[in-house]
């Protein structure tokens, strides 16, 4: 027999747990399928930061400071605590042509309504004694927060589980048809009925759609992370390299050709347990996961160039995580008028945690018929039809 529910999300990551939370908050019966563990996919093998300093100014910056005023509210609202902090973070520069640029970027986020401001070299060395002598100068945002990724996930679904959602783990999708007005979702534990799906699958996104003939131009982009062991602090916030950004849009940097062919750059994270996370690398090589010590080695010897007392410090592991990529590198946060009833909340990349809020809200919204929170149009489905990735 068929279960009935008004919507089907497909995927337990926290953008599926941010979606079940808003839409179980105002009334839909909601039923949740997550073929493994909660954030057993790309929601544990990332940082937790709430990020505004690294989205282009404009939409995406906007979309990222709506976000984060929604996470200060779930920091309040939400029964568990989820390591909410709200630091700010920090971009540093190692070169003039950097600095230039940063300016550039201050001055643009600004007239967007952002706070950000120009640090100096006086201002480095008052945020940390740690860093190298010669960086120039930087970036500042004030309003970007940190959280504890797995904990807001689970914190996310439990408080949709007490509005009344279902969440089934260890479902996988094997299939959905169509009939009448109705999907038909077929899985490993029986078949799941609604008027409505919504694929929060990630990486795993694409798959989904072409059940249902609908192509997804997402990808996975492999990233690597370092676990620092317990020790003394190098810095109390959120620090990424200016170049960060530059290689996170697909720019060219003067950097050795190792950190270039591995997309390298400085990511430093403090946990609120007093480890440190370090990223970051960039790479298209499908669904491969395994650790690669040679990306690992460029990050340190990377993370060392900014901080060089680092190069005594000891790492507990390493890990490597998924991001769903898109060319434009916004995510898709649309219904797919091909198939009425069908959404797509996917292609966050490495914003993922940072965006969840704002995903779930503008499912809601939509569902809802209710005016969206930032502009629906960049985020559509139908932008990719010219230009769909082979």
């Amino acid at each position: 027999m068929d279960k009935h529910t008004d919507i089907i999300i497909i995927g337990g990551g926290i953008i599926g747990g941010a979606i079940a939370y808003y839409l179980s908050k105002v009334g839909f019966k909601v039923d949740v399928l997550e073929r493994g563990e909660l954030a057993s996919g790309t929601s544990s093998k990332c940082d937790g930061n709430i990020l505004a300093i690294d989205k282009e100014p404009g939409f995406d910056s906007q979309m990222s400071l709506a976000s984060q005023k929604l996470v200060q509210s779930l920091s309040k609202e939400l029964a568990l605590p989820f390591e909410y902090r709200a630091p700010g973070s920090i971009l540093v520069c190692e070169t003039e042509e950097e600095m230039l640029a940063a300016e550039k970027w201050v001055k643009d986020q600004q007239a967007a309504g952002l706070p950000f401001r120009m640090l100096d070299q006086s201002d480095l060395r008052q945020e940390s004694a740690s860093f190298a002598d010669d960086l120039l100068g930087g970036v500042e945002c004030v309003s970007d927060s940190t959280v504890n990724p797995y904990l807001l996930t689970y914190s996310l679904f439990e408080a949709a589980k007490s509005y009344g959602a279902q969440v089934h783990t260890h479902t996988e999708v094997k299939n959905i048809t169509r009939e009448l007005n109705d999907f038909i979702v077929h899985t490993n534990n029986g078949r799941f009925r609604s008027q409505r799906v919504i694929n929060a699958a990630g990486v795993w996104a694409p798959r989904i759609g072409e059940m249902l003939s609908i192509p997804i131009p997402i990808k996975p982009r492999k990233g690597h992370i370092i676990v620092a062991a317990r020790q003394k602090q190098v810095g109390l916030r959120k620090v990424m390299e200016f170049g960060y950004l530059i290689s996170k849009f697909g720019g060219k940097r003067k950097v050795d050709v190792e950190t270039e062919r591995y997309g390298v750059a400085l990511v430093y994270e403090p946990t609120e347990s007093q480890n440190f996370l370090i990223g970051s690398s960039r790479q298209f090589l499908g669904f491969e996961t395994k650790v690669d010590m040679k990306v690992i080695r460029c990050m340190a010897r990377r993370a060392v160039r900014f901080y060089p007392q680092m190069a005594d410090m000891r790492f507990i592991r390493t890990y490597v995580g998924l991001r769903p990529y898109t060319e434009d590198h916004l995510p898709i946060i649309s219904h797919v008028e091909e198939v009425p009833g069908f959404f797509v909340a996917a292609g966050h990349e490495g914003d993922g945690i940072s965006l969840a809020a704002i995903t779930g809200k503008l499912i809601e919204e939509m569902i809802l018929g209710f005016k969206p929170s930032v502009p629906l149009e960049p985020l559509h489905y139908k932008r990719f039809k010219e230009r769909m990735i082979r």
